[in-house]
């Protein structure tokens, strides 16, 4: 890595510094907002990113005496030698201090007026951040020629969510993370990803990752009756009684045993339970919440896929619910799904996992009743327990101020691409750790494919453009000229073909 400073500029005193927070220096065209620097103290050496850049002039800094100049036909710049009193200052926010023994501390002393101020190496930067040589590349700095590589632990072991408006690049970014970690030389975690629009099934048609990935369409879904208690049926259904469940718990039981050998499913429980000695009320009530189960279409004899699919090491598994109309169905199949992952890590017969779930905010909301968010429960319970047993999660939202404030907290890794919404900026603001006023601020000016990594992966903040992804893109989304031009076309030939069948 390039260890050699550039000289950028140097600290001027100004009304309110320099401080220990932050210094202005002055520099010259080649520095760009976003940059990081590098400045000496008493304490050490100073890393500081500039925040903005302002350019001033003297002879301009009273509006009356430019406007008199202007309206008697004069120029300044003719009259006066302006461009020599034209300069730029730098506004640099103070991040940590590498101490004189080697240490990486906060920042508690400012730099001197005159202080020499240079562009931060990248060798500097890169143990500044907490990169690591061999971890996922996800991006660049900008500005730096400098590569993001995020430690596999760092990153997922305790959480991430990926938060932006539509069209940002979420679904961008977590593609190129699953690149990196089908890619990972060494065997990597299982990848199981709840897709709601179906982006991520096009990993399936390309050459270089289609013998590690297993796409299962919602409607081919299935949750095997046989395997489930009372307990796993509870959860989704709201408002069963303990003596409800009891009686259900007993009767699954007996079923167990007349069925050992053979298949069934809840049309052969209901039809079972329909003769059975249970007292009429109850037999009433569950009888009815089981025929609504039984109406998703989405139980039957065995699961689909099944457990050794559905978690491979090294390997993605999406389960593509983008055919699915109803969101409890795509509940219940969340719920199902992360009960059954997270139970089997637990008892150690799966390698270790992350759960990606799209659109988190409709699965893991933080107002909704119960009965609306049946795989809030559950989610939560990884979000909380999950890192003890090497469960990950990375929580993909474009309403941050809707995602349950637990499952958010527990994500220590915050991955934020663009997001305008100001109730949105101000929940991320508060619920990320270490993010200034200006790093706030700029999250609504990302342009499409920039990010900001906050929390655990990095020590601190840092802003990357995500790098190219090597796989094919989904051709699902389609420009809107493009879906006009073809419901056109497609349009005429209908036409052509009914004037052809006259």
């Amino acid at each position: 890595m390039n260890s050699i400073t550039k000289p950028i500029g140097t600290v001027i005193s100004s009304i309110d510094g320099p401080s220990s927070g932050g210094f202005r220096f002055i520099v010259d065209e080649s520095a760009r907002r976003g940059q990081f620097v590098m400045v000496e103290t008493a304490e050490g050496k100073i890393i500081a990113r500039i925040a903005d850049i302002i350019k001033t002039n003297r002879y301009f800094e009273r509006a009356e005496s430019v406007q008199e100049f202007e309206r008697s036909g004069k120029s300044l710049t003719e009259m006066f030698p302006t461009d020599r009193w034209e300069y730029l200052v730098a506004d640099a926010n103070a991040l940590g201090v590498y101490s004189n023994n080697g240490m990486l501390i906060r920042s508690s002393f400012p730099p001197s007026p005159g202080s020499k101020v240079n562009l931060a190496d990248n060798e500097t930067l890169f143990k500044f951040f907490g990169l690591d040589s061999s971890g996922l590349k996800l991006g660049n700095v900008e500005h730096h020629d400098l590569k993001v590589n995020l430690n596999l632990t760092k990153l997922l072991q305790k959480h991430i969510a990926v938060l932006a408006i539509s069209g940002a690049g979420k679904s961008y970014f977590v593609s190129c993370l699953l690149e990196e970690l089908m890619d990972m030389e060494k065997a990597g975690p299982a990848v199981i990803v709840i897709d709601t629009h179906g982006e991520y099934s096009g990993f399936v048609n390309d050459k270089n990752y289609s013998d590690k990935v297993e796409v299962i369409q919602g409607r081919k879904f299935k949750i095997g009756v046989p395997g489930l208690s009372a307990n796993y049926i509870s959860e989704f259904l709201s408002g069963l009684s303990s003596v409800q469940r009891r009686e259900l718990n007993k009767f699954l039981s007996s079923m167990a045993n007349k069925y050992r050998n053979q298949p069934y499913d809840l049309t052969t429980i209901l039809t079972e339970m329909d003769m059975s000695s249970i007292k009429s009320a109850t037999k009433g009530i569950l009888y009815t919440l089981l025929l609504d189960l039984n109406g998703t279409h989405l139980f039957g004899s065995y699961d689909n896929p099944s457990l050794k699919k559905l978690a491979r090491q090294g390997r993605l598994t999406v389960v593509d619910i983008s055919d699915m109309v109803s969101q409890r169905e795509k509940q219940i199949v969340v719920t199902y799904l992360a009960r059954k992952l997270f139970n089997a890590r637990r008892a150690g017969v799966i390698p270790p996992f992350v759960l990606v779930v799209e659109e988190a905010h409709n699965f893991v909301p933080e107002t909704a009743t119960r009965d609306r968010a049946i795989s809030r429960g559950i989610i939560q319970t990884i979000a909380r327990e999950g890192r003890k047993f090497n469960a990950s999660l990375c929580l993909i939202s474009q309403r941050p101020i809707q995602l349950s404030t637990t499952a958010l907290s527990q994500c220590n890794t915050h991955i934020i691409l663009r997001v305008t919404n100001p109730y949105d900026l101000d929940h991320i603001g508060k619920s990320s750790e270490g993010l200034t006023k200006d790093v706030v601020k700029t999250i609504s000016s990302l342009r499409v494919g920039e990010a900001l990594i906050v929390g655990e992966a990095v020590n601190y903040p840092l802003f990357l453009k995500v790098r190219k992804r090597k796989s094919v893109p989904n051709d699902k989304g389609i420009p809107l000229e493009r879906a006009c031009v073809e419901f056109e076309e497609s349009q005429k030939k209908r036409k052509e073909d009914l004037e052809a069948f006259k």
